[in-house]
């Protein structure tokens, strides 16, 4: 049960309050998303001092994803911690977790940030704060770096993503912990973070803690910091390809000289950006690569039909036009 007493400032509550502070808006409402772990428990305790400080309100979002028995309860219980340490509105909210051909973590994600889009609009809140760390974010690095999936997973994840705020991307998740001790808490421990079945269990129980042993400690903190330096790089380029796209796209056709004038980085960016914007199509790398090889390796090809969208090279422009869905 947690403890009424005030807790005393200790190192781990201070830098997590340091961390909240600096994030939240200077007036209105914001939401965290409380699970009932140790790292969204600390930051909702967090929240909830830092915002009385500063004279905003703060609620909490719990979201149910139904695929463990007990799960009403876990949702429960959190939601009486959360009127416990003064958070209000505290919203719960259910969803269903289908099979969507990503996988079960991908799935339950994506369900998750509907709820939190729900949970906005209900409340008009500003933002949701959720309780990633910097051992999550070495996480998604690493996840990247296996999947081959470029800058835009190696980047990791954002401090600022719209209305979505996560302000301990820069604490260890040992520190969430501490400040739960420190402050009388008792965190949820979700079976699930456990479960080898899932990807991101096996790098954070086995994967990371091995690369510690063998290549030192350290190793989080710096694929945390690569994410960082990678975030930074990436977004110069896509400002970089968003410029040059608005400059020289036009009704779904762009020269190829344009396209041929950039450096690759940029080239493949222009090409994914203007898909996405011109004909609401996502284009993964090799299909990228594919619309590009129209304008590097060129040598008379007839139109190329990707999931979506259909392109042709004439005459030294490029079209790009949507296909019906069969």
């Amino acid at each position: 049960m947690e403890s009424t007493r005030r807790p005393r400032l200790t190192p781990a509550i201070a830098d997590i309050r340091r961390a909240v502070r600096a994030l939240l808006p200077a007036e209105g409402l914001v939401l965290v998303g409380l699970s009932g772990g140790a790292d969204s428990l600390a930051l909702a305790a967090a929240t909830a001092f830092e915002a009385g400080r500063v004279g905003i309100r703060a609620g909490a979002v719990i979201v149910d994803h139904n695929l463990q028995s007990g799960s009403a309860d876990v949702a429960a219980s959190a939601a009486e911690t959360a009127h416990r340490l003064g958070l209000d509105p505290v919203l719960v909210l259910g969803v269903t977790v289908g099979a969507d051909g990503t996988g079960p973590e991908a799935a339950a994600r994506t369900q998750r940030y509907v709820a939190f889009n729900d949970a906005l609009e209900q409340t008009g809140a500003s933002g949701v704060l959720l309780g990633h760390t910097l051992d999550d974010q070495a996480e998604t690095v690493l996840l990247g770096l296996a999947r081959g999936s470029g800058p835009t997973s190696l980047r990791g994840m954002a401090v600022r993503t719209g209305p979505i705020l996560r302000p301990l991307l820069g604490i260890r998740r040992a520190t969430t912990r501490q400040f739960c001790v420190d402050a009388g808490l008792e965190p949820w421990t979700d079976p699930q973070n456990f479960d080898p079945q899932y990807t991101r269990v096996r790098v954070r129980e086995t994967v990371l803690p091995m690369l510690e042993k063998e290549l030192g400690p350290g190793v989080g903190v710096a694929l945390a910091r690569t994410a960082t330096a990678l975030r930074e790089d990436s977004d110069a380029l896509d400002q970089l390809a968003r410029t040059a796209l608005h400059s020289h796209w036009a009704n779904g056709q762009v020269t190829a000289a344009v396209l041929a004038a950039q450096p690759a980085a940029v080239r493949q960016r222009v090409i994914r950006f203007g898909v996405e914007e011109e004909c609401g199509v996502s284009l993964n790398r090799v299909q990228t690569l594919a619309v590009a090889a129209l304008v590097t390796d060129w040598h008379g090809q007839g139109a190329l039909s990707l999931p979506g969208i259909r392109v042709v090279r004439q005459e030294g422009i490029l079209t790009f036009s949507t296909l019906a869905p069969t």
